[in-house]
């Protein structure tokens, strides 16, 4: 379960989101205490609460670059809230959860509906040049990425955790084709504050992960 000073500070965020829609309290607790049930569900070591602490944290600084803030924060809430690393559709559940959630709060369709596209592009971790809002979720959801040493390897490990399931031989492999998609693409960030600050970190962290997955 996550520190209770985690739960008081995302509980805060939680209401100061919803805060613009006029949300009824009793509701808005109760939705509050289905996502940190849900994020804090067995086998969860990266996909946490801490995960949406730090994607929330991360919208906060690159906020000036959306169009619509608060269906960014919502998506951050949802983009995980289903996860199994043995399934494929995990955006697809995770869309579906934040539709009904939300049309049970009271959330305007128009904003439900951007929630929804901004999760299922979190599939391929791709956005349109325009798209300034998916650019601004899928910056923080990997910022991870560019993170400090310890903070990497924390990361790393909870990734390793969630597919213990996978033989080390088969995780090396597939682990090695997803960070060598990162290093492949012109640019993994979007955002010009994220692509020039980050950028450079993020890649010197992948291939650095590559060199240790095959140095075993």
């Amino acid at each position: 379960m996550p520190t209770e000073n985690l739960t008081h500070i995302l509980f805060s965020n939680w209401q100061h989101t919803l805060q613009p829609f006029g949300v009824d309290q009793v509701a808005a607790d109760k939705a509050f205490n289905l996502l940190v049930a849900a994020y804090s569900t067995p086998g969860r070591y990266y996909h946490t609460l801490k995960h949406i602490d730090h994607v929330l944290n991360t919208i906060q600084i690159l906020q000036g670059y959306t169009n619509n803030v608060a269906a960014v924060q919502l998506a951050a809430w949802f983009h995980d809230v289903v996860y199994d690393s043995q399934a494929q559709d995990n955006e697809e559940r995770s869309a579906d959860y934040a539709s009904e959630l939300l049309s049970n709060l009271g959330i305007p369709e128009i904003i439900i509906t951007t929630v929804t596209h901004l999760i299922l592009n979190t599939k391929h971790h791709q956005a349109a040049v325009n798209d300034y809002d998916s650019q601004v979720l899928l910056d923080a959801d990997l910022a991870i990425l560019a993170t400090d040493p310890v903070q990497y390897g924390e990361y790393t490990y909870g990734i390793r955790q969630e597919y213990a399931w996978v033989a080390e031989k088969n995780y090396i492999t597939g682990r090695q084709q997803v960070l060598e998609g990162f290093l492949k693409r012109s640019r993994i960030y979007f955002t010009p504050l994220m692509l020039e600050f980050a950028e450079p970190c993020a890649r010197g962290n992948i291939q650095g992960e590559i060199q240790s997955l095959l140095s075993g």
